[in-house]
């Protein structure tokens, strides 16, 4: 399940991406928002940690620890971290509780 949810998120926030970037300089903050929702459901997909509850909330601990997290195209650096380190506390939140990720639609 945390799986399809984090593959779902990543999509919507593609989408998003794409919908901000058509709406140009103005839609910075939007397009920060949601690189730094992909990078983080991306980083948390990428491992075999989503199996196991302990071991997915240890990933996200060691991920919020991260000093700088590199990513290209983004406007602001400073703005893009801390959009990522406030996503991946809502999904330690969410890991912690074991509710949220039955819900897949796009906009959450």
């Amino acid at each position: 399940m945390v799986r399809t949810w984090l593959e779902r998120r990543i999509a919507a926030a593609r989408l998003d991406q794409a919908a901000a970037d058509r709406r140009g300089y103005e839609a910075r903050d939007e397009f920060d928002l949601a690189a730094a929702e992909e990078w983080a459901c991306r980083a948390l997909a990428s491992g075999d940690d989503a199996d196991a509850q302990a071991a997915f909330a240890a990933r996200i601990k060691a991920l919020i620890g991260q000093d700088e997290y590199r990513a290209t195209g983004i406007n602001d650096d400073v703005r893009f971290e801390r959009h990522v380190r406030s996503h991946l506390r809502k999904v330690a939140k969410m890991t912690k509780a074991n509710e949220g990720f039955e819900k897949t639609l796009r906009y959450q």
